[in-house]
């Protein structure tokens, strides 16, 4: 058994180890390969290709890498029609790179899935049709998606979000603060500025901004800034040292979970980051900044079709935390908003209850049941048992 996996971040690396692990248990001997992070390498897969360089968002980022990225999906085409053919090809989000390799791969009969749907329901809902075209399974990890995407004649399945079974319901805010020796009653916000170059260069003045005027009005207050890579550490570290020279910052070497699990309150990058701090129940506040032309081209061609941006507030469907796009997503507003958590106890008690509600309704063995619904289509092309 052959399987071909494509990640293409931090997010898609854990989710993609989550199911190779769940993959083996019904397929013992199956080999797996392609692009792949530290955690897929770890959990058994064969990387062709890091992850380290592909993780870029916007218009005109994607545009700067477009021949590296076109030179990548020709290589993996190649080799993946002719060198070491898949039982299944896998897309795990990195939906503008995964689907039109899947879409080649589908033309030469491959079965073709993507782990994670695009999320065409609040940008473009016309182009769920032309992702039914490329894959033969889409898994979602939302429960509102499947029915969109039945709409347009898409196998969607909701298998839940691997997240949700990997945060404990209650986490230990005690052991987390210990591990980074704060004081059990000290005041700490966690800033989680991103997992992408490119996003973190637009949110680090921002971010270190609102850090700074905390920092005057809760002169105790401890920040601990989780860093994905050394190379963001060496992107944000220095606006941290030009725009907030009074914050006491602590720079970590990931860590980002046990960083949530000690904070307060979070100030984070839009992304899968407001879903694992949602899972931790910490208060946040998140902030989006695209590119200049990205942005104008979003809001001149009306492609928003969403109230809300951030996971939190796509899922219960109304705003439960502040969020900020493009230019206002400024130190003052960013500060205030933060400060509202940190001045209000009962309206922290009241979003960590919603919070409660959204990680029992995502807690269903997210892995296993992306397993199975792979099984599914391995069984019905190969015959071989699950």
């Amino acid at each position: 058994m052959r399987i071909a996996l494509v990640a293409g971040e931090a997010s898609g690396d854990a989710l993609g180890a989550a199911l190779i692990e769940a993959l083996r248990r019904r397929f013992p001997g199956a080999q797996f390969a392609g692009v792949a992070g530290p955690r897929m390498m770890a959990a058994g897969c064969a990387a062709w290709h890091g992850i380290d360089g592909l993780s870029v968002m916007g218009l005109t980022e994607v545009v700067a890498h477009l021949p590296k990225l076109l030179r990548l999906r020709g290589e993996l085409v190649r080799r993946l029609t002719e060198e070491w053919r898949p039982d299944v090809f896998i897309g795990i989000d990195y939906k503008e790179f995964n689907l039109g390799l899947a879409r080649k791969l589908k033309a030469q009969g491959l079965a073709t899935v993507q782990y994670v749907s695009p999320q065409v329901w609040a940008w473009r809902p016309g182009r769920a049709r032309r992702i039914g075209e490329a894959i033969d399974l889409l898994l979602c990890l939302f429960p509102f998606e499947p029915e969109f995407y039945r709409e347009y004649g898409v196998r969607a399945a909701f298998v839940g979000h691997p997240l949700a079974d990997q945060i404990p319901m209650e986490v230990d805010r005690a052991a987390a603060r210990a591990a980074f020796g704060i004081a059990p009653d000290q005041r700490v916000l966690a800033v989680l500025p991103g997992s992408r170059r490119g996003e973190v260069e637009r949110l680090a003045a921002p971010f270190a901004g609102a850090i700074q005027l905390l920092s005057k009005k809760y002169p105790a207050l401890v920040c601990i800034a989780p860093m994905v890579t050394p190379a963001l550490r060496d992107v944000f570290a220095p606006r941290l040292a030009e725009l907030a020279p009074d914050a006491r910052v602590r720079l970590l070497e990931g860590q980002a979970r046990q960083a949530l699990a000690a904070a307060d309150v979070v100030l984070v990058a839009s992304g899968t980051a407001t879903l694992e701090t949602a899972l931790t129940k910490r208060p946040m506040v998140v902030a989006y900044r695209l590119g200049a032309l990205t942005a104008f081209a979003l809001r001149r061609l009306g492609l928003v079709k969403v109230m809300h941006f951030s996971q939190p507030n796509l899922l219960a469907g109304k705003e439960l935390v502040p969020e900020f796009f493009q230019e206002d997503a400024t130190p003052a507003n960013l500060a205030a908003a933060l400060s509202r958590w940190l001045d209000d106890p009962a309206a922290v008690a009241r979003v960590t209850r919603e919070f409660e509600h959204i990680h029992a309704k995502l807690r269903c063995d997210g892995a296993e049941r992306a397993a199975a619904e792979i099984a599914e289509i391995l069984m019905a092309r190969t015959a071989v048992p699950a």
